[in-house]
C-alpha cells in the first residue's frame, strides 16, 4: 500500500510548474488529490503547456487518484464550491481517500502578463502587477486556508502547505513580488500561531530556480543558465516528506528551502542529486 493511500490533498494551481511537481509527487505516494487552475484544453494561461485535466491524469498513471477542476482562485464563488465539490465527493465515496488531509496553497498569477517591468523600479510599476501578486497570490491563499482548516479539524488534523519563493533575508528584486512574498510567508507564521493548540500544521517552503514551463520558455532552454537548477518534483518530494513526518508540528510556523528539507529528510530530485539550497542573490534587507 502506498504511504499517503488514505489522504485527500489540494494543490492548487497545479495546471503546471512547482504545483504539478507537487501533484505528482503526491501521486506517486498514492494520494487523491484534486488539480486546481484555470487551464483547460486549448484555453491555456499565457499559452503555456499544461492543463488541470493532464496533471490530474498523471496523477493516476503515477498510482494515485487525480481529480481535477477548473477553478479561478481569485473567484471566492468558484472556491467556495471548489469545496463544497470535495465534501460531496467524500460524502458519496469516502472510502476513495477520506476527508482532507492537505492544502497546498501553490497557486500564483502574479508573473501574469508582467514583462520586463517586473524588474523595474516601483514607481515604474504598473499596480495592476501588485494586484495580481496579491490577489492571486496572498489573498487566494487566505480564502483556500480559512476553508480548508474546518475540513481540516473535523478530519482530526492535517497540514497547510505555502509555496513561497527567494529568502527572506534578501531583497527579491520587486517590491510587489518581494512584498507579497513576506506576506506569503507571515500568512504562514500567523495562521500556524492561530492553529497552535489544534491537530492542524502550517509550513511555508521556498523552491530553488525551478526548471517549470514558464522559466524554461523564458531561457530558452538554456543549458547554461538552467545548471543547477531543480525540478517541480523536489518541492513535489519535500511536500510529501513534510506530510508524512509525524512530527511536523514541530514545523508549524517555518519557513524552510526545499533543499535544506532534502536534506534533513533525505529526498534527492529525480535525478538523483540534491540541489542544494536555494541562496538568493541580492540586497540583505
Amino acid at each position: 500500500m502506498s504511504s499517503l493511500s488514505n489522504t485527500t490533498a489540494l494543490v492548487t494551481g497545479a495546471s503546471r510548474g512547482i504545483g504539478r511537481g507537487i501533484a505528482l509527487a503526491l501521486g506517486d505516494a498514492g494520494a487523491t488529490v484534486y488539480v486546481t487552475g484555470r487551464s483547460v484544453g486549448a484555453d491555456r494561461t499565457d499559452d503555456l503547456p499544461g492543463t488541470v485535466d493532464e496533471t490530474a491524469g498523471s496523477v493516476t498513471e503515477r498510482g494515485g487518484r487525480g481529480i481535477a477542476v477548473q477553478c479561478d482562485h481569485t473567484d471566492d464563488r468558484q472556491v467556495e464550491a471548489l469545496f463544497e465539490r470535495m465534501d460531496r465527493d467524500h460524502d458519496h465515496d469516502h472510502g476513495s481517500g477520506g476527508g482532507l488531509g492537505l492544502l497546498v496553497n501553490n497557486v500564483w498569477g502574479g508573473y501574469e502578463g508582467y514583462g520586463e517591468s517586473f524588474d523595474g523600479p516601483f514607481w515604474e510599476q504598473p499596480i495592476e502587477t501588485w494586484d495580481r501578486m496579491f490577489d492571486a497570490g496572498v489573498r487566494a491563499h487566505f480564502t483556500a486556508s480559512r476553508l480548508a482548516v474546518p475540513r481540516l479539524l473535523d478530519a482530526d488534523g492535517g497540514l497547510v502547505v505555502t509555496v513561497s519563493s527567494g529568502h527572506g533575508g534578501r531583497f527579491r528584486g520587486s517590491v510587489p513580488y518581494d512584498v507579497s512574498k513576506t506576506a506569503t510567508e507571515r500568512l504562514t507564521k500567523t495562521m500556524a500561531h492561530e492553529l497552535r493548540d489544534t491537530p492542524v500544521s502550517a509550513v511555508a517552503v521556498q523552491p530553488g530556480f525551478t526548471r517549470t514551463e514558464r522559466v524554461l520558455d523564458a531561457v530558452d532552454e538554456d543549458e547554461e543558465v538552467l545548471a543547477g537548477t531543480e525540478s517541480p518534483l523536489y518541492t513535489g518530494r519535500a511536500v510529501v516528506a513534510l506530510v508524512l513526518d509525524d512530527g511536523v508540528a514541530d514545523r508549524s510556523g517555518g519557513v524552510f528551502r526545499v533543499g535544506d528539507l532534502a536534506r534533513a529528510y533525505g529526498f534527492t530530485d529525480v535525478d538523483g542529486t540534491r540541489p542544494a539550497p536555494f541562496d538568493l542573490p541580492g540586497d540583505p534587507l
